[in-house]
């Protein structure tokens, strides 16, 4: 028996759009880090993109729990002497809602060339409208254990 693997011509890509409203951050991004990198299907190849679109929409209403929302940090440096930078969660969920979700996922992703093609595949937006209805995309289902607490 020899071990498939998966030729970029075998790969059917599907456009999923998942509903980030009422949702806890970490698990909504393990869900869209295993659709982007196509792990729930069975022609999955570690090394070969084979994942799926996914549009997340209402980022704004994603939901951390505990006291992550006043003491979650976000840092980053810009690249000049002193140039250190951090906010809270709170800060940037109200100036950009949906670079929490973008920052979540890529750490989930590998860190490579393929990890970066899988992440391109990532639509999140703000508010609940989207400019993809043209690839007519599906609702996402999520199984009962991947829902949030509330």
């Amino acid at each position: 028996m020899k071990t498939y693997t998966a030729k970029p011509e075998d790969i059917n890509r599907q456009w999923y759009v998942i509903d980030a409203e009422g949702r806890t951050l970490g698990r909504l991004a393990t869900v869209v880090a295993d659709l982007l990198r196509g792990k729930g299907k069975p022609l999955y190849t570690p090394n070969v993109d084979c994942g799926d679109f996914v549009i997340i929409v209402n980022a704004e209403k994603i939901q951390v729990t505990g006291k992550k929302a006043s003491d979650k940090l976000y840092r980053h440096h810009t690249g000049w002497p002193g140039g250190f930078r951090s906010t809270t969660f709170n800060k940037l969920i109200e100036s950009h809602p949906e670079r929490v979700l973008e920052h979540a996922i890529r750490g989930m992703l590998p860190h490579t060339r393929l990890g970066r093609a899988q992440y391109r595949k990532l639509k999140v937006y703000a508010g609940a409208t989207h400019p993809h209805t043209a690839q007519q995309p599906k609702a996402y289902e999520f199984a009962s254990k991947e829902t949030s607490r509330g």
